[in-house]
């Protein structure tokens, strides 16, 4: 029972808290923020919780593999964004998703491969991410607001649901399942229009770097040291990377924007 509360409130709680912050700095840091480990983090936490430290360990493994299909989401998304409604944007970004994950799911990896592999895709990725000049952020409707978080809890609840049957090493890949980054993405392109969802989504791989951290810290410490201390030492190691980035972020942001086309 607790286990589903926290699933219930704990993310859509954290999808709220990142949406107000977008309006008070724009989406651009609102991404960045929405980078942090908050769903696909939890996420393994449940399984670990479930299913015990080694099924965990593998399934944040499998995370770590499945950021590049996230990537490739976000990717699609935002040069689609430009210029296309949100449900092709989406469609499109979700289909690249299940294609790397499906790849991916049949491909052996070592863990140090892995985050090799991620860093310079992430590299390869910013460098030819858009950069569209975005004005000031519109208010957020309540009502948008609510319908983001209550998106977010039933799409962790889903997901969490389907690990058992899913197993660690697919459980894993579809960890990072474009949850934030579908709910953000989408709420914002609709009401602020493709620019400002391309900047938030700028900022979301901007701070992948963190996601890769803590779930390479989390695949190595889960076994010989259980969820707690896991979860412990790569939350801490994951605010520590995030933290001092944010200046880097912040002159990235508020420099003048690239054309985009």
């Amino acid at each position: 029972m607790v286990l589903f509360l926290l699933k219930l409130f704990l993310i859509p709680t954290l999808i709220g808290v990142i949406s107000l912050a977008g309006r008070l700095w724009g989406t651009g840091i609102s991404g960045w923020l929405a980078s942090l480990p908050i769903v696909a983090g939890p996420i393994v936490l449940f399984m670990a919780l479930e299913h015990g430290p080694a099924f965990a360990a593998r399934a944040a493994h499998n995370t770590l593999i499945g950021l590049i299909s996230l990537s490739a989401f976000c990717f699609v998304y935002s040069w689609l964004a430009l210029r296309r409604h949100w449900l092709p944007s989406l469609l499109a970004g979700w289909l690249a998703f299940f294609i790397l994950t499906f790849i991916f799911s049949r491909l052996p990896l070592s863990l140090p491969f892995s985050f090799i592999w991620v860093i310079l895709l992430l590299l390869i990725v910013l460098k030819w991410f858009p950069r569209p000049p975005v004005g000031l952020n519109p208010a957020l409707p309540r009502l948008e607001l609510l319908l983001r978080m209550a998106a977010a809890a039933f799409l962790v609840t889903l997901l969490t649901a389907l690990a058992g049957a899913l197993g660690p090493h697919l459980s894993g890949l579809l960890a990072p399942f474009p949850i934030i980054a579908t709910v953000l993405a989408v709420f914002t392109h609709h009401f602020q229009g493709g620019p400002a969802a391309v900047q938030l989504i700028r900022g979301l791989v901007t701070g992948f770097f963190t996601f890769a951290v803590f779930f390479l810290v989390l695949a190595l410490a889960l076994e010989p040291h259980g969820p707690g201390p896991a979860f412990a030492l790569a939350s801490a190691i994951a605010l520590v990377v995030h933290g001092c980035a944010f200046p880097y972020v912040k002159a990235s942001f508020d420099a003048p924007q690239e054309p985009y086309f």
